[in-house]
This record gives C-alpha cells, structure tokens and sequence, in this order.
C-alpha cells in the first residue's frame, strides 16, 4: 500500500523557509537603515535665515528685501 499524502507537507515546508529567509533579510536591511540614518539625523535642521541666505547667494533676491525679509525674522 503506497501513502501519497506527504506532498503537502514538503510544499509547505519550502515556502516556510523561503518566508523566513526574506523576513530575515528584511530584518538585516532594516537595522542597516536604522544605523546608517542615525548619522544623519544629528545634522541640524536649515532655518529660516539658512534660506534667506542661500536665496540671497543665488541671486533670487537682492539686497533690499534680503535686509528687509531679514529683519522681519529677527
């Protein structure tokens, strides 16, 4: 008498662990980003007058309002 029921099984059991090995490498790719993005976040943010100043350098307004707008920030 031949048991034919263990095809289930071994189907099962190869996607299991291809599941686990993506979780697990999803795992690896998260606590990389994690670590790597932690160095960037210590950079302060630009402010107002950062931008007020980059504006004024690329010539998009000049020195009036750069003093006038400048004022109005401080």
């Amino acid at each position: 008498m031949m048991h034919w029921d263990y095809g289930w099984g071994m189907g099962f059991g190869w996607v299991s662990m291809i599941v686990f090995w993506v979780l697990v490498v999803l795992g690896i790719v998260s606590v990389i980003k994690m670590i790597a993005g932690g160095a960037h976040k210590t950079e302060k943010p630009e402010t107002a007058m950062d931008v007020l100043k980059k504006r004024y350098a690329r010539g998009e307004i000049d020195r009036e309002e750069f003093e006038q707008k400048k004022k109005d920030l401080i």
